[in-house]
C-alpha cells in the first residue's frame, strides 16, 4: 500500500492529527510505514536481484538454474530455484543461448553432400550426368517417397519409383 506523505503536504495538524490518504487505512500501518517505508522482504529481494544480475553479466550463457547455484555460493545460502525464476523473468534476463523457436522454419545450412559436378549441369552425351531428388510428403495414410533421377543430356525423367515407408 503506498501512502502519502504528510511531512511533504503542507498542512498546520500535527503529526499526531496526520490523516492518511485512503479512508479505510488505520494509522498504525501508516506509522509502521512512516518508521519503515522498504520492508526487509522486497529490500532482500533486491539484493538477491543485484546478485542474479551480476552472475549473469559474468556468465550470460546460464539459465536460471545455474544462475540459482551462483547465488547459492555467495551470500544467498536459503535461496530457491522459483524465486530466481521469478526475478529472472520478472527483469527479462534471458540466456544467450536461447529456447529452440517453435513454429518457424529452419534455415538451410551447409550442403551435407560433396559437389560432384561442381555446379556444372551440362553434359555432353546421353547417360553422363544424371541428377536425382528425394522428396518426403507427409499425408494422413503415412510419409510418401517420390525420387526421381533426370538425364541432363536429354532433360528426361529415367528413374522415379515411388515407394511409402
Amino acid at each position: 500500500m503506498m501512502y502519502r506523505s504528510c511531512a511533504s503536504s503542507p498542512s498546520t495538524e500535527s503529526p499526531s492529527r496526520c490523516r492518511v490518504g485512503y479512508s479505510a487505512s488505520a494509522r498504525q500501518p501508516y506509522y509502521r510505514w512512516l518508521d519503515e517505508p522498504v520492508t526487509a522482504g522486497p529490500l532482500d529481494e533486491a539484493y538477491l536481484a543485484n546478485a542474479i544480475h551480476d552472475a549473469h553479466c559474468d556468465d550470460p550463457e546460464f539459465g536460471y538454474r545455474f544462475l540459482a547455484y551462483e547465488v547459492l555460493q555467495g551470500d544467498h545460502p536459503d535461496v530457491s530455484d522459483r524465486l530466481v525464476w521469478r526475478i529472472c523473468r520478472d527483469h527479462q534476463w534471458w540466456s544467450v543461448l536461447g529456447k529452440p523457436k517453435r513454429g518457424r522454419a529452419s534455415k538451410p545450412g551447409a550442403p551435407s553432400h560433396d559437389d560432384l559436378v561442381r555446379r556444372v549441369f551440362t553434359a555432353e552425351a546421353p547417360n553422363r550426368l544424371w541428377l536425382s531428388d528425394l522428396t518426403e510428403h507427409r499425408t494422413a495414410e503415412g510419409k510418401p517417397y517420390c525420387c526421381a533421377i533426370k538425364d541432363v543430356f536429354s532433360n528426361r525423367i529415367v528413374g522415379g519409383p515411388s515407394t511409402s515407408a
